[in-house]
């Protein structure tokens, strides 16, 4: 499973607009079926962030569905066609 951990970068909001950007064009192409963006627990303003981010139109057109792990709250999972 492809994955992104957004901890080293979780200070810089453009480099972490960026990097997700990068990763789900990249997890797209590869044709695996699921990949993880790691956001960390926190205070869940940074998986907050995420989310919002991938609910953008022009971000939904690179996946199928998006959803919080329900088994881990730390991990966002995104499925591909």
């Amino acid at each position: 499973m492809l994955s992104l951990d957004l901890h080293p970068i979780f200070r810089n909001n453009r480099d972490i607009d960026v990097a997700m950007r990068q990763f789900l064009v990249r997890a797209a192409r590869s044709g695996a079926p699921v990949a993880e963006i790691i956001p960390g627990k926190g205070s869940g303003q940074l998986q907050s962030r995420v989310l919002s981010f991938l609910d953008q139109k022009h971000i939904k057109k690179l996946y199928a569905r998006r959803e919080p792990d329900p088994n881990n709250s730390g991990r966002v999972l995104v499925y591909f066609q």
